[in-house]
């Protein structure tokens, strides 16, 4: 059967009950043993990813709720099991409910129930990862081809998208975070709200040139826009949240109204808020050195383990030969080294963007009905380099 390939670890101190299950189930199940939390810890480590894990309760030392406590905080598409006795029920229900097992047999356990409950926790195991592709893979997918074809009619709200998605994605291996879709999503789509801007508004501020009042009033109500678009979306309720928020200052965090949202949220939002800062200032010309030097010299701000994050890691810069092309010669991979317009003003690929197919083909068209403001300035090749 298809469980055959599915890995099992058991744990239980009893040896005899260890070696009756594995007997017993072997022609069905993957089934490795441990006597100990301190041991399945180990064997976790070494032999994963597992399936499914089964533990019992009592057991000297780390007892069965430690350990599955433990494999939920660094395992947690890990599906988990407890074998109980009959005093330890109210035990058992508080961790069923506190999210740490899936489900808790009582002891001893036929090995009819055994069989099911196992199946049984093969496929929710499978419905986790299946969610977590369909979130992971074709939600991100979906928003990469709207965030596309958002370009067509803003280049700057676009290429904003995508460096804040670029930087958010490394700080997110930098901080060693779980459930990383969300934060990609949040960050490619957290410009969505300024098509609703003036273009003269969005250059100004990608120019460093001071916004009037009314033109900074218009823009910080960009955000509530982008949270109200992703707010009826299934499971993209802490993106929107994130969107929402992506302009709050860290002290803010302190009051209302944020104090109702999630903490991944609000973290999410926080490291949106770093990303948008860094990619105004590096758009603008500053060096990574200069960038962290300002936005450290903003207290209350921005949030210190995210600055210390983007201090320790490596940032993707643009490197390779310059050249001055035609439009017949741009190709997919080179990068913009100077806002595109076309012949009529409008901008078509803002500076520091990658040229992607869709930008490929409106370039094209442009060129064809408009015309394009030639040669363009383009940068072959990216690479990565250590800024520090």
């Amino acid at each position: 059967m298809s469980e055959k390939n599915e890995k099992i670890l058991l744990v239980d101190d009893e040896l005899n009950v260890l070696e009756s299950i594995q007997r017993q189930l072997r022609n069905r199940f993957e089934i490795k043993t441990t006597q100990s939390g301190e041991e399945a810890l180990e064997v976790l480590k070494t032999d994963g990813p597992f399936t499914l894990i089964v533990s019992d309760m009592r057991m000297p030392g780390m007892d069965g709720v430690q350990l599955l406590a433990r494999v939920k905080d660094m395992y947690p598409d890990t599906v988990r099991i407890m074998l109980t006795g009959n005093a330890d029920q109210e035990t058992a229900v508080a961790a069923a409910n506190s999210g740490q097992i899936f489900r808790f047999l009582n002891k001893p356990c036929s090995t009819a129930t055994l069989a099911t409950a196992l199946a049984l926790g093969v496929r929710q195991h499978k419905l986790i990862i299946a969610e977590k592709e369909l979130l992971n893979e074709t939600l991100k997918g979906s928003m990469k081809v709207v965030s596309e074809l958002l370009s067509q009619a803003n280049a700057t709200v676009f290429g904003a998208g995508s460096r804040i998605k670029d930087l958010v994605v490394r700080l997110c291996e930098q901080l060693h975070l779980d459930n990383s879709w969300q934060y990609e999503i949040a960050a490619l789509m957290s410009q969505v709200g300024c098509i609703t801007l003036p273009t003269d508004i969005l250059h100004k501020l990608y120019a460093g040139v001071e916004l009037t009042a009314d033109e900074r009033r218009m823009y910080e109500q960009h955000p509530e826009v982008g949270r109200k678009l992703f707010t009826h979306i299934p499971r993209m309720e802490s993106v929107a949240d994130m969107i929402g928020m992506q302009l709050y200052r860290m002290e803010e965090y302190e009051h209302e109204p944020v104090s109702s949202v999630d903490d991944e949220a609000c973290f999410g939002a926080q490291m949106l808020k770093v990303a948008i800062g860094y990619d105004l200032l590096h758009y603008q010309g500053l060096n990574q050195k200069e960038i962290l030097q300002r936005m450290k010299k903003m207290p209350g701000v921005y949030n210190p383990e995210i600055l210390d994050a983007l201090e320790g890691m490596k940032i993707k810069i643009v490197q390779g030969k310059v050249a001055n092309l035609k439009v017949k010669d741009i190709q997919t991979g080179m990068v913009a080294e100077e806002d595109v317009f076309a012949n009529n003003g409008v901008l078509i690929i803002p500076r520091g963007q990658v040229v992607t197919w869709p930008i490929l083909q409106g370039l094209g068209n442009f060129s064809k009905q408009v015309g394009i403001q030639e040669p363009i300035c383009v940068r072959i090749g990216i690479g990565d380099q250590d800024l520090l």
